[in-house]
């Protein structure tokens, strides 16, 4: 299943946060998304999920979802979402409650998740008891179990402190490396961006807008021995962003 975003219009009252954003997204890629600070990122990921609807505009999917998916567009929140009276189990299972599953289905799917996110050991742990790191792949495991068409990635590592957010970097290569995911992946940092996107997606200041779109045609699980080139995309994209960044930073402050 892919993703098209055709003419995007969206407002809060008088102000415009989106305008105009038309983008396709393809099946089995990373497309990341950055810009500067109230650009409207955040709300674009709402629009595309169905949190919220478009003032103008549409979003639509081409192609069916996986079989057996559940649930086609998943959220990954910065803030991990996780019930802390639940175990690593009980929280993926929450996932799946809504759905007509019987109990051994139910098993073999939290099984499966669990083993593929490394987490198989914790299933009986409590949130209290795992650092940020760990409670973020229980927030993925969870994501998964629906077998989603796209994970809708909204600054999931920004909370974690920058060596577990290399850990965290690491796991997601090699879970795309194994299966080939596919997902929206909002950030405001560019060695994330230029890490994980096979496309990133640059938006203007408010109201955000296409600026520009870069390719990284590089495999992900090869990125870290072609740092130069990572590097170079990285001041390309800075470059891009600066002035605005710094535009958007004062408006902030002095509204």
């Amino acid at each position: 299943m892919e993703l098209r975003l055709a003419g995007l219009r969206h407002a809060y009252g008088e102000v415009e946060v989106l305008r105009g954003i038309d983008l396709d997204i393809p099946e089995g890629r990373i497309v990341c998304v950055i810009g500067p600070s109230g650009c409207g990122k955040s709300t674009l990921l709402r629009l595309i999920g169905g949190l919220e609807r478009p003032d103008s505009g549409g979003v639509i999917q081409i192609g069916e979802p996986p079989p057996g998916s559940l649930n086609p567009l998943t959220y990954i929140f910065q803030d991990f979402a996780l019930l802390p009276w639940r175990t690593v189990e009980g929280n993926v299972r929450l996932a799946l409650e809504d759905h007509a599953l019987g109990r051994g289905e139910t098993e073999r799917i939290v099984d499966d998740v669990l083993a593929r996110t490394r987490l198989s050991e914790f299933r009986s742990a409590f949130p209290r008891q795992l650092s940020g790191g760990m409670k973020q792949r229980v927030a993925i495991a969870r994501a998964l179990s629906v077998s989603p068409a796209f994970l809708l990635m909204d600054e999931p590592l920004s909370a974690l402190d920058a060596q577990t957010r290399e850990l965290l970097m690491d796991d997601l290569i090699e879970l795309w490396t194994r299966e080939g995911f596919s997902a929206v992946y909002i950030t405001h940092n560019l060695q994330e961006a230029v890490r994980l996107g096979h496309r990133v997606v640059v938006l203007s200041r408010r109201p955000g807008q296409v600026r520009e779109i870069i390719e990284i045609d590089l495999p992900l699980d090869t990125r870290p021995a072609h740092a130069g080139e990572l590097e170079e995309h990285r001041q390309r994209l800075w470059t891009l962003l600066r002035d605005e960044a710094l535009a958007a930073e004062l408006e902030l402050v002095d509204g």
